[in-house]
């Protein structure tokens, strides 16, 4: 009798610990299944990054992007400080965050060792793409001159996929492109044309359609002085004798001195003698937008907002 109840219980805990085995393997099986599906594949310009869905450890080169993760409450881990942070985003100069190098020249060591779940770039970037992907997966979302709005309504739309809040980047979009909208509007009604020029040290650049600032243009539909001006990234070289000769109602300057050699200098080099003889200039319509926003972000929720706002307070 004593060696049948043995083997009984033998056979009962060799069953029980093989239930309790498969349910293991069924809870391991379901949690790696889990992990995998809260990976997603994001498509960008320059590849595909396997991304997890909301990452904790986020890197920013991108001041548009870094404007709009704090629009919408989320943290990052590191950010460029090395080059200079626009003042509405100053607190991400702090000690809170890692410095990850500037925006031409990441600290991939700082960055190797926050050990980021996917870092966030844009064109300042494309050159160093390659070696950032080898860290951790990398996104590219830098908007494009030729379709800004477009491209900066599908770059929101991968943030609101990565981070799982699409109703609230919808209404902040939806909210942007009312007010664009109405700008639109405004502008329908006037006939001043405009020049966007950027200052730089003692030289000055013109920017027409689908440029760097050309949204101006083909998103707001102030209209151009001239519609020849060749769309490049760093602008057309142009003389003040060029400025005169076109002579603009309104001449829109971005002043690149101010955010990179820390010192305005627009103003004294742009109102010189030849250009007080425009119509800009006589009309008070020569307006300095803010380097801040127009050079060194764009293309975020906040900044995208801030671009609006200055051109419609410029419209009479």
């Amino acid at each position: 009798m004593r060696k049948y109840i043995t083997i009984l219980i033998i056979a009962l805990l060799a069953f029980t610990l093989g239930a309790c085995g498969d349910s293991k393997d069924k809870q391991e099986d379901k949690t790696a299944t889990k992990s995998e599906d809260t990976k997603m594949t994001i498509e960008h310009q320059l590849g595909k990054a396997d991304v997890p869905k909301n990452p904790k450890n986020v890197v920013v080169f991108d001041y548009g992007i870094l404007d709009t993760l704090d629009k919408l409450g989320i943290d990052v881990a590191g950010v460029a400080q090395s080059s200079v942070i626009p003042k509405y985003l100053d607190k991400y100069t702090s000690d809170d965050y890692a410095n990850i190098g500037s925006l031409k020249e990441p600290d991939f060591d700082k960055i190797s060792e926050i050990n980021p779940d996917v870092i966030f770039i844009s064109s300042r970037q494309t050159d160093v793409y390659e070696e950032l992907n080898k860290i951790a997966p990398t996104v590219y979302l830098g908007v494009e001159p030729d379709r800004y709005m477009e491209s900066f309504k599908e770059n929101m739309n991968v943030i609101a996929k990565i981070f799982d809040n699409q109703d609230e980047v919808d209404e902040a979009v939806t909210a942007i492109e009312e007010h664009a909208e109405t700008l639109k509007e405004k502008v329908k009604s006037q006939e001043e044309k405009a020049l966007i020029v950027l200052s730089n040290d003692d030289q000055i650049s013109a920017y027409g359609s689908k440029s760097r600032f050309g949204l101006i243009h083909d998103e707001f539909g102030v209209k151009a002085v001239d519609e020849n001006i060749e769309a490049s990234t760093h602008g057309m070289t142009v003389s003040f004798e060029y400025v005169v000769e076109h002579d603009p109602d309104i001449l829109y300057v971005v002043d690149r001195s101010a955010v990179v050699g820390g010192e305005s200098s627009a103003k004294q080099v742009v109102e010189n003698k030849l250009v007080q003889k425009t119509k800009a200039y006589k009309n008070d319509r020569i307006v300095y937008l803010d380097p801040e926003i127009w050079y060194l972000s764009g293309g975020g929720l906040v900044s995208v907002e801030k671009m609006i706002s200055e051109i419609e307070a410029s419209i009479k």
